[in-house]
């Protein structure tokens, strides 16, 4: 593992508070008039962070977070796959992002990209990047799987044929549902503990899947956003969101993480639940409906790139 240096911790600051406000930016163009709101916090050992929220008549809840938190012991949760750096202290930063529209054709996306020091006496800095993209429709449409996929492989195509197969099985993995036995969604890509490049190049490729987040979701977006729909596709929409509000807070190590360390801010960690939703006990929707095609055709972990050769 190569150093890092406080240099190298300031230049990932400074791209990922970039990359918060390019997101925005695009975001906030389908909006006629809302804008986000920031809710800029600091904390005393130095920690900080830029909450944006975003209710619109497109997007019904947005958030887009950055933030660069310190604490004097990891949690549980980030050290289960490293117990030698029990008792460590950490810097953490990353952008962190999750839109739910108000149109039920058009996908709920997530997005996060993230990078991870533990200092620890006796042990060099120990670093690592983690992150990926994540796509969760309602209505499923093979066009956007395609899309969003290939933009993935594009993304990371430049470090290495494999990463893209790799990351992308490990997105289908760990966005699951054990409970339900169930995927959230289409998947992505989804990475984390990354150090096998050196510093520079694994920043890189952490990089190009944030800036490839933006380039997969806003064709999507367009495309749905204006789609006719009535109480029952918002009704739908509404139960699936259940599914996701389940993921975030039973299996989300990045939820965990937030709650368990103190470091984070609770508002700013459950911004990624939806304004809005359903449980209803025992629903399952029609057989044979579009509804059902969801889960039946769409969640199950499909090769959209026809890349499998078994």
């Amino acid at each position: 593992m190569s150093a890092v240096t406080e240099q190298n911790i300031h230049a990932v600051k400074e791209f990922l508070m970039g990359l918060q406000d390019r997101i925005c930016q695009r975001l906030e163009a389908f909006e006629p008039s809302a804008r986000f709101h920031e809710d800029a916090w600091q904390r005393d050992n130095g920690g900080m962070g830029r909450t944006r929220v975003l209710a619109g008549d497109v997007i019904e809840k947005g958030g887009v977070n950055f933030s660069h938190v310190r604490g004097d012991k990891l949690p549980p949760s980030a050290t289960a796959d490293r117990p030698e750096l029990a008792g460590g202290s950490f810097e953490a930063m990353g952008v962190s992002l999750v839109i739910h529209p108000r149109n039920p054709y058009a996908p709920t996306s997530h997005a996060n990209v993230r990078l991870f020091v533990v200092h620890k006496e006796g042990l060099d800095p120990v670093w690592w990047f983690g992150g990926g993209f994540d796509l969760t429709p309602y209505y499923g449409d093979d066009a956007d799987c395609i899309q969003w996929h290939q933009q993935a492989l594009d993304s990371l195509a430049p470090f290495g044929e494999d990463y893209y197969d790799r990351f992308k099985a490990w997105c289908d993995e760990y966005f699951f549902l054990k409970h339900r036995q169930e995927h959230r969604g289409i998947g992505g890509v989804f990475f984390d503990d990354f150090n096998e490049l050196p510093f520079e190049e694994s920043f890189a490729l952490m990089q190009a899947v944030g800036n490839g987040y933006i380039e997969a979701y806003e064709p999507i977006l367009a495309k749905h956003k204006d789609t006719p729909f009535g109480e029952r596709e918002r009704d739908f929409q509404l139960h699936r969101r259940g599914r996701y509000v389940e993921f975030n807070l039973v299996f989300d190590r990045g939820t965990h993480f937030g709650l368990q360390s103190g470091a984070g801010r609770t508002e700013s960690i459950l911004m990624s639940l939806p304004p809005e939703v359903k449980w209803t006990y025992g629903y399952e929707p029609e057989a044979g409906s579009p509804e059902a095609a969801l889960t039946d055709y769409y969640l199950t972990g499909r090769d959209w790139l026809g890349r499998q050769t078994s």
